[in-house]
């Protein structure tokens, strides 16, 4: 028996017959564990017909040669008909980094190396696989996941979402077959993430047992679930292959992408304590932990691509009156680009707009103390641009075929070194020659017609872009990134390793970042999550929110503006200023606490709380109307139940006349234990659709 330990849980791989399967993963075990009774109680009770002999050979790389009949591991061919493996255990080594299981055939010219390893700290597991065609022919490769993950029964969750409304989870029960979420837009897709959730039936945000799993893949790629005959269930994930995509020459190999996976029986507040921990450790390596995340000022929404050096100074000097210490300047600062039909690709700074260049405005921003950041698309190119009449065979395309338009640009080869080499010389340039602290890094539309010469390229497109990213933060290891894909399109922990932002969705509208925002933060944490205080009328939706739910719901994120605060009344901006204000004094709580999701008793409202040593924070935002004339109390899990919090409310409003007011909401502080919090609950203002009450916990 293999064993893997950490974050207090054991995994265990048996080798049984020379297969190898995941017997146990879950709470930690002694150290003096009988493997026997692990073999036994592994062993399971066959039925007698309609099936193979065998049963269904689930284990943790299962393949059809071997007998098993649902959703295999790995699909692959040769021209001359060979599409049968039967790989068996040829050797493992387990050493402080993980364990490594190698699988062989020969006679089908095959050898997979699986790769997994536990998380000390956090109990995350990351499984990875290598192909190798050993063969004398090439292979073509038409699936492969690194693992397939068995549970005995549950139920699924999955991400669904559109342009402007990401994230949203959607829940079933699992029936026997297949349930399969495909991404083929070559960028991780605001429809079909890369996540998946199984669990026992009723998990909710603090009960049950439940296991998340993410590959981390910001390109094509297919998460599956499946419920065999005999009940047991699968999940695998992996790239989505273009037709003849991935063909092995003898001796060539294929790695997988990592698949990440958690298992908690606190449920999805449990998944969170794993994965957030080892973002910030693992993912981002701690670059982040010491350094404040920058309150923004973003200029998209404020000015579009309405560009006045005047008005942009203006803009700058209320930011910083504010609050903001980071000004990107968005979209439209290019030459020619008055409009998204033209200059993508052109990255020089347009005279008419700058007749100094950029310099002018940065040194406004910086003598004003903030930092600067500018907006860049470079994945991108439109036709009536200097590079693409200069270079019309950069774009990824297939000849003589006419392709589908996205918001008026194609996509440049960056599988072409030379098309990689031009990018980073404009990039590069630009960062030597201003100081510029951040690139919000946009990539604006599906991939369609991906080749590249006449041959499938969006996994070589996506690896692309990931070697350019590499080569620029390695050339100013100094200047952040975010990763944006219009809003949360390209939101995974491969991008993530190399950028320090997500820019969650497009929609600032309130009502619609809570539940954004709640899907977001099952697999990051909040201080990689960008929220910005939209206008009144979100550009969107067109529904008014107030300013203070506005302000709240972005203050438990990566705060930032994203409006023209001109237009703002004066008492906004003063309420804005003091939001901005309680974030920076919180930013420890909010960007290092627990994420503790909650589950209120009204349907239409949306609630959390971030946790940490000596104090918390807890939200309540009424996104529907409610059935009742008044709301439950807000009964908060994941304080420590023993200890004593004074709590306050933060956003005090005038209570109605002749009614009963709670002291607590008439700005009374009170002081109780995190038991009774959890048992009797905080007496919640009336609030009406759009408001939210706030209250600041601190530990006594």
């Amino acid at each position: 028996m293999l064993r893997l330990d950490g974050g207090g849980q054991t995994l265990l791989i048996w080798l049984d017959a020379g297969r190898p399967k995941l017997a146990y993963w879950g709470p930690g075990l002694p150290p003096d564990l009988d493997d026997s009774a692990v073999e036994v109680l592994a062993q399971a009770t066959l039925p007698s017909g309609g099936v193979l002999d065998a049963g269904e050979a689930l284990d943790l790389f299962p393949e059809a040669g071997n007998g098993f009949t649902g959703h295999p591991a790995l699909i692959a061919h040769r021209a001359g008909g060979g599409f049968v493996s039967q790989m068996r255990a040829a050797g493992y080594e387990l050493t402080a980094d993980g364990l490594s299981i190698e699988l062989a055939d020969p006679a089908a010219g095959l050898a997979v190396r699986l790769s997994l390893s536990l998380d000390p700290a956090t109990g995350v597991a990351a499984f990875r696989a290598r192909l190798t065609n050993t063969g004398d022919d090439a292979l073509a490769l038409d699936w492969m996941s690194p693992c397939a993950l068995p549970f005995a029964a549950g139920e699924l969750m999955m991400f669904d979402g559109r342009w402007a409304r990401e994230f949203q989870t959607v829940r079933q029960a699992l029936p026997t077959g297949l349930v399969l979420k495909d991404n083929r837009t070559g960028r991780t897709s605001h429809h079909a993430p890369p996540y998946m959730l199984v669990g026992e039936a009723g998990f909710s945000q603090a009960t049950g047992e439940v296991t998340g799993a993410h590959l981390a893949w910001s390109g094509d790629a297919r998460m599956l679930a499946e419920r065999l005959r005999d009940g047991r269930i699968q999940l695998q994930g992996g790239e989505l292959f273009l037709p003849g995509e991935v063909s092995l020459a003898p001796g060539e190999t294929y790695d997988t992408p990592i698949l990440y996976a958690a298992r908690s029986g606190a449920g999805l507040n449990g998944l969170s304590d794993r994965f957030h921990p080892f973002v910030r450790e693992v993912i981002l390596g701690g670059r982040l932990k010491a350094k404040p995340r920058p309150v923004h000022f973003n200029t998209w929404e404020a000015v579009y691509f309405r560009h006045d050096l005047t008005e942009l100074k203006a803009l700058a000097d209320l930011a910083a009156e504010v609050g903001a210490e980071r000004f990107i300047l968005d979209d439209g600062w290019f030459k020619g680009r008055n409009d998204d039909t033209t200059s993508l690709g052109d990255w020089i700074p347009d005279a008419a707009k700058y007749p100094d260049g950029l310099t002018s405005l940065i040194d406004h921003v910086r003598g004003l103390g903030l930092e600067f950041g500018l907006w860049v698309e470079p994945e991108m190119a439109n036709l009536d641009s200097d590079l693409v009449r200069a270079h019309p065979d950069w774009l990824l395309h297939v000849d003589d075929r006419a392709q589908p338009v996205g918001r008026g640009q194609y996509v440049l080869d960056l599988t072409r070194p030379e098309v990689a080499d031009h990018l980073f010389a404009r990039l590069d340039a630009l960062l030597a020659q201003h100081e510029i602290g951040y690139l919000k890094w946009d990539m604006n539309r599906d991939l369609t017609h991906a080749a590249s010469r006449g041959r499938p390229a969006s996994r070589r497109q996506t690896l692309a872009v990931y070697a350019l990213i590499d080569r620029l933060r390695a050339a100013h290891p100094d200047v952040e990134i975010e990763s944006c894909a219009s809003g949360g399109g390209r939101a995974d922990f491969e991008i993530l390793k190399r950028t320090d932002r997500i820019w969650t969705s497009d929609c600032n509208d309130p009502v619609e970042r809570q539940t954004i925002q709640q899907g977001f933060s099952i697999f990051f944490p909040p201080e990689v999550m960008g929220a910005h205080v939209g206008p009144a009328a979100s550009h969107t939706t067109a529904r008014r929110t107030s300013l203070m739910l506005r302000a709240y719901t972005a203050l438990f994120g990566h705060m930032g503006i994203e409006a023209d605060v001109r237009d703002f009344p004066d008492k906004d901006r003063t309420r804005l200023a003091e939001a901005i204000a309680l974030h920076k004094r919180l930013r420890p709580l909010l960007h290092g606490g627990r994420v503790l999701r909650q589950d209120p008793a009204d349907p239409g409202a949306v609630a959390g709380l971030v946790v940490a040593e000596d104090q918390a924070l807890a939200s309540y935002a009424q996104l529907e109307t409610s059935p009742h004339a008044t709301s439950a109390p807000l009964r908060l899990t994941g304080l420590e139940p023993k200890q004593t919090y004074e709590v306050t409310l933060l956003n005090q409003r005038p209570a109605p006349p002749n009614r009963f007011t709670p002291d607590l909401l008439k700005g009374q502080a009170v002081r109780t234990t995190g038991d009774l919090i959890q048992a009797l609950g905080l007496p919640l203002p009336v609030l009406r659709a759009g408001e939210i009450a706030v209250f600041q916990l601190t530990r006594v």
